[in-house]
């Protein structure tokens, strides 16, 4: 875990409000709470900067549809989001409906061949997430997971706990101290899981929806170097809150030339390129709000 930030009486006061909600919803029962989640997210949220990101960006990559298709995906994504914090409390429900089998998990034969070998797993902010790497983690207890710990350290420790609780217990926040304990971990020939579909302004420039956006390199890059198969993983909500999670064959690499800009760029295009491909296929499951584009993009579509 990342270096805790002091707890002041702003974030005391914040975890307060968050217990408050997710101790409600916790209390309602799984499919209630994701429905009452369901239903206060979208409500609040045209009041935050996020809900005009979000049709801007669904706007542009879907030129071609109606605004009447844009404003139901925008309100399907944040729905999406709302029944995700009001399934968060009930993880273990989901182990259980992973351990019976109701939770279905397709490719897991392609989770269990990399085990003892390694691999780079890469996800993507699709319907509830944290359904899609239960899965991974209840498949391969040794994986090793990367996150964005939260501002506040009081809900950091709280998801961190959660999470632990479901079997994901190898955390590593992002930044120097969580790379090198990847690293060590594929030094180690375990596998390795990361998020590899947000803005990331150290990576490269990478065409998504045909405008491009900085896209982080590191998980093609750490395939290469270690010569382990690039993973994608996905969830899709199927109803209500039954979920499928699946496991895709190895993105292709050219692991004769790891270190060739040429290689690692023609990579990571082909991860943009699988994202892309399951948005399309359940555009309203897939976080819209993140500032994946930069302004230019927008202006260029026409959108701003």
């Amino acid at each position: 875990m990342a270096k805790s930030k002091p707890v002041n009486l702003g974030f005391r006061l914040e975890a307060l409000a968050w217990n408050v909600y997710v101790g409600g919803l916790g209390a309602l029962g799984l499919e209630r709470a994701s429905r009452w989640g369901g239903a206060i997210v979208p409500a609040v949220a045209p009041m935050s900067s996020a809900w005009k990101t979000a049709i801007r960006n669904i706007r542009m990559c879907f030129p071609s549809e109606s605004d009447a298709f844009h404003q139901e995906v925008r309100k399907d994504s944040f729905r999406e989001l709302g029944r995700m914090t009001g399934e968060f409390p009930h993880m273990g429900k989901f182990l259980d409906q992973y351990r019976s089998g109701e939770l279905k998990f397709e490719g897991r034969d392609i989770v269990e061949a990399a085990i003892g070998k390694g691999a780079v797993f890469i996800g993507g902010h699709f319907t509830n997430w944290e359904v899609t790497s239960l899965c991974l983690a209840q498949t391969d207890p040794t994986c090793h997971f990367t996150y964005r710990p939260a501002n506040n350290p009081i809900i950091d420790t709280y998801i961190v706990d959660t999470r632990a609780a479901f079997g994901l217990a190898l955390q590593a926040a992002k930044g120097k101290e969580g790379g090198m304990g990847l690293l060590r971990s594929l030094m180690k020939q375990r596998s390795i899981a990361l998020m590899n579909d947000q803005k990331y302004n150290s990576g490269l420039a990478v065409p998504l929806f045909g405008y491009d956006c900085m896209t982080a390199d590191g998980p093609t890059r750490l395939a290469l170097r270690f010569k382990v198969p690039l993973i994608p993983i996905t969830g899709r909500r199927i109803d209500g809150v039954k979920f499928v999670a699946r496991a895709y064959d190895p993105i292709p690499l050219d692991y004769d030339k790891p270190n060739d800009d040429a290689t690692v760029y023609a990579g990571v295009k082909r991860v943009n390129e699988f994202m892309e491909a399951r948005i399309r296929e359940a555009p309203g499951q897939w976080f819209w709000s993140h500032r994946r584009w930069p302004k230019e993009a927008w202006m260029k579509a026409g959108v701003m």
